[in-house]
């Protein structure tokens, strides 16, 4: 027997974007159901970078989303430029009157997932979306399998994707799964978390002859750092020694604090966007929606603005019959997603060096990281992108 549940709302992926969505969606009345492949301990378990705007702690705190990101996050008002043996401050206060906030993703979502348990969200863990139909109707549907192996059909007023970068609701939109415009790098980082303490007080973004290196945080004692690698490269090809000297060799000028290696990945550098956003009434946020490098921290910041613009498009669609805001919802994200992507590519051509690099690109390159840290307007834009654009209504 086929399990039928009837909502408003039903959304696939209990990230950030959905669990935000359905938050937000819940302060207004409108119920939704979320649904998730993954279980609960390894939503909240899996460890991610979380550099957070000044707009996105906004959100997640004053709708009461996060009780504890405003105490807990580590707020960083600049970061580091190194090259050519030197390192360069990018004040971020001076320059924008912003700041940055470190607090892992991994933090978010416990946040998120006990706020909207305490009020009573319909919630599943476990239960894996296979496809996405009726989107050009008035009750499209999510066809999913539970937790125990049954099928359940999840019957909405609309449906959202937010389920990652392997979307299975992005065919409804789109119709593929892969339907989008999209980029590799011919690079990878290779990522590790040390029990240490931090090796500087904000973040070093270092280009070296050697290769690209982020000295990143997570708290007092964990540590995560990165460095440019081939993406074919096996994670567990280096030794723990090799791991240290090839990340002290891409910062000179900096002694790092060492300590035991508990975690190593390599993160292979994609950029996507879906073709669509928006087909009828089904809609992707979030990785479903788009994906960017690392490199500038743009990630779980952009889903959040997308949550934001449907929102607010939702709000008006189900609660006063208007479908304005939802129609305008694709360039509204697509304005921000392509600068976001934009300066995602811009920071990773700087400091990363190709694999085919010549004398002359390398020489181009650092001219270019003098040109935006010797000029208050270059150190300015970089700022302002990265610490983040205004959100939608929070300007």
């Amino acid at each position: 027997m086929t399990a039928t549940v009837r909502t408003r709302v039903a959304i696939v992926g209990a990230g950030p974007a959905g669990l935000l969505l359905s938050h937000l969606l819940a302060a207004s009345g409108i119920e939704s159901v979320v649904i998730d492949q993954r279980s609960r301990e390894e939503i909240e378990t899996t460890i991610r970078a979380g550099i957070l705007e000044e707009g996105t702690v906004e959100v997640l705190s004053s709708s009461g989303a996060s009780d504890r990101i405003v105490s807990a996050a580590n707020r960083h008002e600049g970061i580091e430029l190194r090259f050519a043996g030197d390192g360069h401050r990018i004040d971020f206060a001076a320059l924008v009157g912003r700041a940055v906030y470190l607090y892992p993703q991994h933090e978010v979502l416990k946040d998120l997932i006990k706020a909207r348990l305490a009020a009573g969200q319909d919630l599943r863990f476990g239960v894996t979306a296979q496809r996405v139909e009726g989107a050009e109707t008035d009750r499209p549907a999510v066809f999913a399998i539970d937790a125990d192996g049954q099928p359940l059909t999840i019957e909405a007023d609309f449906v959202v994707g937010a389920d990652g970068s392997r979307s299975v609701a992005r065919a409804a939109v789109t119709g593929s799964s892969t339907g989008g415009y999209f980029r590799e790098y011919p690079f990878a980082w290779f990522g590790i978390l040390c029990e240490a303490p931090p090796s500087a007080e904000e973040l070093i973004y270092s280009n070296s002859p050697d290769g690209f290196a982020l000295i990143s945080q997570r708290s007092a004692t964990v540590q995560r750092m990165y460095f440019q690698c081939d993406p074919n490269v096996d994670p567990s090809a280096y030794s723990e020694e090799q791991l240290w000297d090839e990340l002290q060799k891409r910062v000179p000028g900096t002694t790092l604090k060492e300590g035991p290696i508990f975690q190593r990945d390599v993160l292979r550098f994609r950029s996507f966007v879906a073709h669509e956003l928006l087909r009828g009434r089904v809609a992707l946020i979030g990785d479903a929606a788009h994906t960017v490098p690392p490199t500038g921290a743009k990630g779980m910041n952009l889903a959040v603005a997308d949550v934001i613009v449907l929102e607010r498009a939702l709000r008006a669609l189900l609660l006063d019959d208007d479908s304005r805001l939802l129609e305008a919802f694709p360039e509204k994200a697509l304005h921000r997603i392509w600068k976001a992507q934009h300066f995602s590519w811009w920071m990773t051509s700087m400091l990363h060096v190709a694999p085919d690099a010549s004398d002359f690109d390398r020489r181009r390159q650092l001219g270019e990281l003098r040109s935006v840290v010797e000029s208050e307007h270059g150190r300015a834009y970089l700022a302002e992108a990265y610490t983040g654009w205004p959100l939608e209504g929070l300007a």
